[in-house]
């Protein structure tokens, strides 16, 4: 089942899997204001609809997006991209609080690479290329890349692509930790659908306490972390997946995980 919009395509591959497909290929998937309020509307369509458990981002096989809709950007200048629709909308999508999965093919730059790493594992095909551009056109990333870039890949990686612009391989960013795995052209988005239906297979409670617990090592100290992570357990201890998994194991059967 395929629920067209403007920019988004959301469809259900597999069970408990939902794919949302950037759309604006006559752009190069360019990030209007327009996209992301509609990105962060499927987003929150998918965090409220039980059924689903796992998201897949992606763009198209030539592109994942180009980066900001510089039109935009050239028609209202900095409140193109700072404006509170825009603001509210890149932060429901980055609290989305559901396990994230990118596919990245071709060209993945300046605010499309910023929406890439707010997923929470990327899959890209070896022709896929990373970059922050923006100093080309005068300006510096604004979508978070100053920061998250930073640190997944480290001040020294991430200095040489905002200073300088230039692209890295999918290869570079493997190395670098900007991405989880690099696979055949043309099969990130399989690769990743998969990687989603593994996710899907697992309790939907404790993998969004396992994805929470993950993200607090980048925002909190190592003990306020750790503390983090072990209120996250004590909680996945209360739920009905934790006993069904467990009866599971010593009964040697598959779970049969409900989200409760």
């Amino acid at each position: 089942m395929t629920a067209k919009s403007v920019s988004i395509l959301s469809t259900c591959p597999r069970p408990h899997v939902r794919v949302l497909t950037l759309n604006r290929t006559s752009k190069r998937n360019a990030l209007s204001n327009e996209l992301i309020a509609e990105l962060a509307a499927a987003c929150r369509n998918a965090a409220l609809d039980q059924d689903v458990r796992c998201v897949v981002l992606c763009g198209s096989d030539a592109f994942f997006s180009a980066g900001a809709d510089i039109k935009e950007m050239q028609q209202r200048g900095f409140e193109a991209i700072d404006n509170f629709p825009r603001r509210s909308a890149w932060r429901e999508i980055a609290n989305f609080p559901k396990p994230l999965v990118a596919a990245v093919e071709g060209i993945c730059f300046g605010g499309g690479h910023e929406l890439a790493m707010l997923a929470d594992i990327l899959v890209a095909g070896e022709g896929a290329l990373f970059a922050q551009p923006e100093i080309n056109i005068g300006i510096l990333p604004g979508d978070g890349a100053t920061q998250r870039l930073t640190r997944v890949a480290g001040k020294s990686l991430a200095m040489l692509m905002i200073l300088t612009g230039q692209s890295i391989s999918a290869g570079a960013a493997l190395q670098a930790g900007l991405i989880a795995e690099v696979v055949e052209s043309g099969k990130a988005q399989a690769r990743a659908i998969e990687i989603a239906e593994v996710i899907a297979q697992k309790p939907p409670r404790s993998a969004e306490l396992a994805k929470a617990a993950v993200l607090a090592a980048f925002q909190t100290t190592l003990d306020t972390g750790l503390e983090f992570e072990r209120q996250a357990i004590r909680h996945a201890f209360t739920t009905a997946d934790q006993q069904e998994g467990m009866n599971a194991f010593f009964e040697k059967r598959a779970p049969s995980y409900r989200g409760r």
